[in-house]
């Protein structure tokens, strides 16, 4: 890998392997003092049916902060509280949701984190 200036740092979706979970696949690029990683939602996938298993827990548990680029992505809160990102949308979602791709075509979003917050 080539060594970049600490000011500035290069990563690519690309270079990075799948973590793939079910419909359910992300790619995660480390940077010096954060993290960004492209998560994908295939049709039909439901983060209750595709992560659930090997997060462990009843519902997702990491806090979200993100830009949908591709489809739309419903979200379901612990208190029931619903609603639906499209693509160009800014989110942030707390701990305690669950959440299924809305439509046809894959949703995919991009979210920043710092380091290892997220996904350890």
């Amino acid at each position: 890998m080539p060594t970049y200036n600490t000011a500035m740092q290069r990563r690519s979706f690309a270079d990075i392997p799948s973590d793939v979970h079910g419909q359910i696949s992300k790619r995660t690029a480390e940077m010096d003092g954060a993290a960004v990683t492209e998560v994908t939602f295939e049709p039909g996938s439901l983060w209750s049916k595709d992560l659930k298993p090997d997060a462990g827990t009843e519902l997702c548990e990491l806090p979200h902060v993100a830009v949908v680029v591709n489809g739309a992505l419903g979200v379901r809160m612990q208190d029931g509280t619903q609603g639906i990102f499209r693509a160009g949308d800014v989110m942030m979602l707390p701990p305690g949701h669950d959440a299924w791709c809305v439509g046809d075509e894959p949703c995919i979003f991009v979210e920043f984190s710092r380091g290892n917050d997220y996904y350890t």
